[in-house]
């Protein structure tokens, strides 16, 4: 705190001598116009860059719309009655109940945001286990562990 003090006062000393030796009043009364122009220029300079960045830089407006139709026809995927599930697959790629589950709701379609919803988990968290599976499943993509769960019988 004293450092900057001293600094301080050192800098506002040197400006004192300098406006001695600069004669302030001769300065003022002799470039009173050029001051003046000098400062308005610098305010419309100002103004226009602020007008212009307010004027010229897009607003980003996200709209999330969930949209649901119902398909005449269409065959809904319920899981099968008779699945039951590999557990000598899973004990053998070491999958825990928490990526079996993140994996069957991969398989609805959700996103790691309706993931992080529905397990009441932050969306870090689902990354992190989804990610996890993906180099248990040995996969990149998330309908690729989705097809390698059901190929593995992990999911229906």
């Amino acid at each position: 705190m004293r450092r900057h003090v001293l600094w301080y006062g050192l800098a506002a000393g040197l400006l004192i001598v300098l406006l001695r030796l600069v004669e302030y009043r001769w300065l003022v009364l002799t470039h009173s116009f050029e001051i003046y122009g000098a400062l308005l220029a610098i305010i419309f300079a100002a103004v226009g860059i602020w007008v212009g960045l307010r004027l010229t830089t897009p607003k980003v407006v996200v709209e999330e719309r969930i949209v649901l139709r119902v398909v005449p026809g269409a065959v809904t995927h319920a899981p099968a009655a008779d699945f039951s599930r590999d557990d000598n697959q899973v004990a053998a790629l070491g999958v825990t109940p928490r990526e079996l589950e993140i994996l069957g709701l991969l398989a609805e379609g959700l996103s790691n945001r309706e993931i992080a919803e529905r397990l009441f988990v932050s969306e870090n968290t689902v990354k992190t286990h989804a990610s996890r599976l993906f180099e248990k499943l040995e996969v990149r993509r998330r309908t690729q562990a989705v097809q390698r769960g059901q190929q593995l019988r992990l999911i229906p």
